[in-house]
């Protein structure tokens, strides 16, 4: 009975959620809540409502404050001299200009929010690209590449969800794959480079465009370079797991208050700026702790699990997380990223357990497939829609374009993965 319940909680999840008959906040809370009352887990719903928030709770405050921090970072102008000077060195080459495409959205995707890299980077480069005659749709597939490899890094949507998904952390997550990702991020240059040295052919080297050069005084040369060194400590300080990863984005985000904003009225200005957005994210992580609480606790996600092995191959279970990475690409185009973390991973993950593989290992495929390469052009992610409305180009045009490019960041990804054991 819990088989079938779990089933039919995630069908129906996934059916509203598809549907858009309700937001995927209600979608997530209400259907594991009424199931759980159905099979008569009601007198337990606080205590695996309580289990799945202190399960995701570390995540969510992560989210948090990576995003107030690289908010912050960018309203303070961090990015914008490696701006300047990607400009300056491509003059007007489109190939060097689709180079310092794909270098300038790896740098500002560090945030790990593909709707602020796309305003970024589109609003910085769209002009050069129409003084030049460039194509907008050689543009937003760039962008689009660069944003999905750096969509990997733990603070991220995909890696924020499976760990909120599987209850683990970015050091059992992220780490074994980060080979993966430089791989990713080699191939994207690779592939700008390939893609520009076309439209270079094209059109042919144009004349260099005009790049404005600020002024900045001492004191804002000061707190630029404060904000460059603290970055750089920051990304170092996660990528060798120096501590927890909330613990590390608190203290950075509290430095980077006294450097750039240390009065109560700039900080109540950046939260009211950008606080929706950490509404949003966080709100969504703790949805998802009540799901995978109450489908967890109830022993649903296992029941499921144990009906699937006894269907699948025992031989299957080293194939699984490889299956998954390589069809997490094309499945975006299908699932919404809610959908596939909290709804279809959980019960791939346990059913790799219970045939004696790392579960581990699927959400790691998850990351690197279902909406790494392919929520910059799933038409159910939003982002999609603003990178697509900022550059003018279609969705079916950019699909058509960039689609075969993307799905190779996949299969590069999932290559590494494999050689480097983290699937």
């Amino acid at each position: 009975m819990l088989a079938v319940a779990g089933f039919l909680t995630i069908g129906i999840f996934l059916a509203l959620v598809l549907s858009r008959r309700v937001s995927v906040l209600l979608a997530l809370t209400l259907v594991p809540l009424l199931a759980a009352v159905v099979i008569g887990a009601g007198p337990r719903l606080g205590e695996l409502v309580a289990d799945g928030l202190s399960t995701v709770a570390p995540v969510a405050i992560m989210i948090t404050f990576a995003v107030l921090y690289f908010s912050l970072m960018v309203d303070a102008g961090l990015f914008d001299p490696v701006v300047s000077r990607i400009l300056r060195w491509a003059g007007g080459d489109p190939l060097k200009i689709t180079v310092g495409t794909a270098v300038l959205t790896l740098l500002v995707a560090l945030d790990g929010d593909g709707a602020s890299t796309f305003l970024i980077t589109v609003s910085a480069l769209l002009p050069i690209y129409r003084r030049l005659g460039m194509r907008p749709l050689v543009l937003a597939g760039v962008v689009c590449l660069g944003a999905g490899v750096m969509n990997m890094v733990p603070w991220g949507g995909p890696t924020a969800r499976a760990m909120a998904a599987l209850g683990t952390d970015g050091a059992e997550l992220f780490l074994p794959v980060l080979p993966a990702m430089l791989a990713g991020i080699a191939w994207v240059l690779v592939a700008a480079y390939l893609i520009g040295r076309a439209e270079r052919r094209r059109i042919g080297v144009g004349a260099a465009p005009e790049v404005d050069r600020p002024r900045l005084d001492r004191p804002a040369r000061i707190r630029f370079r404060l904000n460059a060194a603290l970055t750089l400590l920051l990304v170092v300080a996660l990528l060798t797991q120096l501590a927890d990863l909330e613990v590390l984005f608190i203290l950075a985000f509290l430095l980077a208050l006294l450097i750039n904003r240390p009065g109560w009225d700039a900080q109540r200005e950046l939260f009211t700026r950008h606080g929706h957005n950490v509404v949003l994210v966080t709100t969504m992580i703790f949805a998802a702790g009540v799901f995978t609480g109450v489908l967890t606790g109830t022993g649903m996600i296992r029941a499921m699990a144990e009906t699937l092995v006894a269907v699948v191959p025992s031989g299957a279970s080293g194939a699984l997380p490889a299956v998954s990475a390589v069809l997490g690409m094309p499945l975006s185009l299908v699932f919404t990223p809610d959908a596939y973390y909290f709804g279809v991973v959980p019960v791939l993950a346990e059913t790799t357990a219970a045939l004696g593989g790392d579960p581990l290992s699927v959400g790691r495929a998850a990351v690197l497939g279902q909406m790494t390469t392919g929520f910059p052009l799933s038409p159910l992610t939003a982002s999609t829609f603003i990178l697509l409305g900022m550059t003018g180009v279609d969705l079916g045009e950019h699909q058509r374009f960039i689609f075969k490019w993307a799905f190779g960041t996949t299969l590069v990804l999932s290559a590494v993965a494999l050689l480097t054991g983290a699937l």
